[in-house]
């Protein structure tokens, strides 16, 4: 018999008793049924952490196992840690021997391209108006949990304007979770009431800083809007977080104690950060971080996993965990809302369309072979990313797939950027070389 059933089950049946009493077992159970020995270590270290008492994520677990609805966080269990993780990495290795290409660990695409918002710096480009039908976001999702991906993440665009189609995905493939980046303007009771029946959905809302900031950016009240969705979201125990993009304006606000704490009083469990990318709706070098602000966020990063009771990820200045860049298919691709298969949300390029060829067709394609035969782009895993640290790798990598550029403005083509982003990467790069040669010191001391 399968271990990892039973042992789940009993999971489930301690979070509806005393979850502080019963939180270390529940650390000894899922030790337990970890397949792969990292799986095993990583137990092992939050189970140090969750011996502390006093320390931050210990009263972030008490927290989130007390306040998050019971129906998502079993189906969050199992689909998270079991599904997505347990079972799902080993599955997807196994799948990228057959391949010999990336399988990654999530899919992120986009239902549409509509959006009730016009945001300053928006990412998602200058497309034409797409919508993925109902039918490709099936097909995808079957094809992923065939891999062993569990974990499905929805952009745009702005995706709850498909939220029907969204709540029968999560029907009809129980086993996944479904993770909406969403501006949270139109979340509403009736839509709170759906996620809480079906278990499966969580939200990153995103948000620019305090008011001031917010709204210039995204538009006069949005913030008071997103408020009360985190209020509503809070109240109905549905597990959400904050998605922040840190541009030259605003990097000290959106890292500073009062916004993460008024985030956190929110009900935020988690918090993604990008840093600005200069593609997409009207790109501009100048927006982005100077190097001394990107030292700052990597900083300050580490300082909000230390001492808040948030799960925070930086996925620029985080690449030491994650060996470097995690796009082209390692950990996740993207498919946009006319079904480009493209390596990231930031690369708009793309050979294929999810349209015509299968998923694991996608996988091959010339882009992601191009990506794969390249990563990590850096050994400074703190220079991960092929476009703003390495230029001239997504050059080439453009150039020798042949990949089309899937917006219709060529002003973010790497071609047209090279030069300037060539630039921000050195600058970056005599800080990030500094930042990892000391800590690559400390290492060897220790």
């Amino acid at each position: 018999m399968n271990i990892i059933d039973p042992a789940v089950g009993a999971i489930i049946n301690y979070i509806d008793k005393d979850p502080e009493k019963n939180l270390q077992t529940m650390a000894n159970l899922m030790s337990k049924i970890a397949v792969l020995p990292r799986h095993r270590q990583q137990i092992e270290s939050v189970k140090a952490f969750l011996e502390d008492k006093d320390s931050n994520w210990y009263k972030f677990t008490i927290k989130g196992i007390k306040n998050i609805d019971k129906n998502i966080l079993k189906t969050l269990m199992i689909n998270f840690l079991v599904n997505a993780s347990l079972k799902g990495i080993p599955k997807q290795q196994e799948w990228e021997k057959k391949l010999d290409a990336n399988v990654p660990w999530a899919i992120l695409m986009d239902p549409t391209e509509a959006c009730n918002l016009n945001c300053v710096g928006c990412w998602a480009g200058k497309y034409n108006p797409h919508n993925l039908s109902y039918e490709t976001m099936d097909k995808v999702c079957s094809e992923a949990e065939e891999l062993g991906v569990y974990f499905i993440v929805l952009s745009g665009g702005e995706p709850t304007v498909r939220m029907k189609d969204i709540i029968k995905l999560a029907e009809n493939h129980k086993s996944q979770v479904f993770h909406l980046f969403t501006n949270g303007t139109l979340i509403d009771e009736d839509m709170v009431k759906e996620v809480k029946r079906v278990g499966n959905i969580t939200f990153a809302i995103s948000i620019n800083g305090l008011k001031e900031n917010n709204d210039a950016i995204r538009g006069q009240g949005t913030f008071d809007k997103v408020m009360k969705a985190m209020d509503l979201l809070r109240e109905n125990g549905v597990l959400f977080g904050y998605s922040a993009t840190y541009t030259r304006t605003n990097i000290e606000e959106i890292f500073s104690d009062e916004f993460v704490d008024k985030m956190i009083e929110k009900g935020a469990y988690f918090a993604w950060y990008f840093t600005y990318i200069p593609v997409g709706k009207d790109p501009d070098v100048k927006f982005m971080v100077t190097p001394e602000q990107r030292k700052y966020a990597y900083e300050k990063i580490n300082y909000i996993r230390a001492t808040k009771e948030l799960f925070a990820i930086d996925f620029w200045n985080d690449g030491e965990f994650s060996g470097g860049c995690i796009a082209g298919g390692k950990r996740y691709l993207h498919i946009n809302a006319a079904g480009d298969v493209e390596p990231c949300a930031f690369i708009h390029y793309a050979n294929v369309n999810i349209n015509d060829v299968s998923l694991k067709e996608a996988l091959m394609s010339p882009i992601m072979k191009s990506y794969r035969k390249r990563m990590p782009f850096n050994q400074n895993h703190l220079r991960p990313c092929p476009l703003i640290d390495n230029p001239k790798e997504l050059l080439d990598i453009v150039r020798e797939s042949k990949a089309k550029h899937t917006e219709n403005s060529e002003a973010s083509h790497i071609e047209n950027l090279y030069n300037d982003l060539t630039q921000v990467a050195e600058n970056w790069g005599e800080v990030a070389d500094d930042i990892w040669e000391n800590k690559n010191a400390s290492k060897k001391e220790a």
